[in-house]
């Protein structure tokens, strides 16, 4: 199935391990990358079905978990590890399942409970993309505020643009959540975890605020005026919550 993809983004000291969302990649995180260097060595992951990750399943949580600790095992020592939406979530199943891995968690827009959602409302949306893209301009005009986010996320083929993840594989992803709730998971990790949620999130309400209650050194913020993608959408608050919450955790 082929090994993990790692992108080294550079930065001396505790490992920052960036797990990205469902469609990304891990150079999505380019820009928040340049400002963490200063905190550890920051590396992302491509996670499986992403990217120059692994083709192949299983596309289960346990799987996606079960790939990011062999990164955090490579690079020798605990990791504070931030993630975006599925990152978020395999970010804090890492920390409950591995906590040995993990010295502190940064959750951006995910829920643990999604059950009854089906992989329809995706498939809707998906399908309706102007695909093939005809430039990198043109799926900057199209997705708007999270552009240059999904800039990273296609590949020029010879008809143009396309998503660089298979859609069916991102169906079965998302499927699981769907089916699946994660709360035992939350109320596991041991380490400190602040949830950075959107103000204009996609997740159920009130479930990211009943996270940080439940976790047991859970800290939780909503970003006003934020869309899921919050680290882009707004990514001055964003920074300031996860640099006040890094120097914190690593006594900075």
């Amino acid at each position: 199935m082929g090994a993990v993809s790692v992108v080294d983004f550079g930065g001396d000291g505790r490992p920052v391990v960036l797990l990205h969302g469902l469609m990304g990649r891990a150079r999505t995180w380019w820009r928040v990358a340049q400002w963490l260097r200063r905190y550890g060595h920051v590396v992302g992951l491509d996670a499986r079905g992403h990217g120059r990750g692994p083709r192949g399943g299983p596309w289960t949580t346990e799987q996606f978990v079960a790939d990011a600790a062999a990164v955090v095992r490579s690079l020798g020592e605990p990791a504070v590890v931030i993630g975006h939406s599925m990152g978020g979530l395999h970010a804090w199943s890492l920390a409950a399942a591995e906590p040995e891995l993990v010295h502190a968690v940064v959750v951006e827009d995910m829920a643990p409970d999604q059950r009854g959602k089906t992989v329809e409302t995706w498939r809707g949306y998906f399908e309706s993309w102007p695909v093939p893209f005809q430039s990198l301009a043109h799926v900057r005009e199209f997705f708007g505020e999270t552009g240059e986010y999904f800039t990273e996320c296609v590949e020029e083929r010879a008809d143009g643009y396309h998503l660089i993840a298979s859609l069916d594989d991102l169906y079965e992803i998302a499927a699981e959540w769907g089916r699946r709730e994660y709360w035992s998971s939350v109320e596991a990790v041991k380490c400190p975890m602040l949830i950075v949620e959107a103000e204009h999130t996609l997740m159920p309400p009130g479930q990211q605020a009943e996270m940080a209650r439940r976790a047991q050194s859970g800290r939780h913020l909503v970003v006003p005026g934020a869309g899921h993608v919050v680290h882009d959408s707004q990514p001055d608050i964003y920074r300031g919550a996860v640099e006040a919450f890094l120097s914190a955790v690593l006594g900075r």
